[in-house]
């Protein structure tokens, strides 16, 4: 299931992320509540956990984000290590949201990056 979500996405390495926020990429971090406590948080993202982001990220959705104004948005989804991230950007495709990708290596990767 893995290897055919990931062979779907152009996933965008960790060193990529703060270029495709710059062109107006949302990036949005995935995990728990208590994971981003353990972790650490990444300001510039939007949080929205897993479990309801479907709902959140469809413009068709009722209970949408301001930010799912179309099909044409971006959205980078950041796990902890850049497994569930890729089911979820998949998920996304699925819903017509074709720029839907995630980051390689997730959070574990982008933390050498930003920080």
């Amino acid at each position: 299931m893995l290897a055919r979500a990931r062979a779907r996405l152009t996933r965008l390495p960790a060193e990529q992320v703060p270029a495709a926020l710059a062109r107006g990429a949302l990036l949005v971090d995935i995990r728990p509540a208590a994971q981003r406590a353990a972790e650490g948080s990444v300001p510039a993202a939007l949080v929205i956990e897993r479990n309801v982001l479907e709902w959140r990220c469809d413009p068709t959705s009722s209970a949408r984000l301001a930010e799912a104004v179309g099909d044409d948005v971006e959205w980078v989804i950041l796990c902890s290590e850049g497994y569930t991230s890729s089911l979820a950007a998949a998920a996304l495709q699925d819903l017509g949201l074709h720029r839907a990708t995630d980051v390689i290596g997730g959070y574990q990767a982008l933390k050498h990056v930003l920080y």
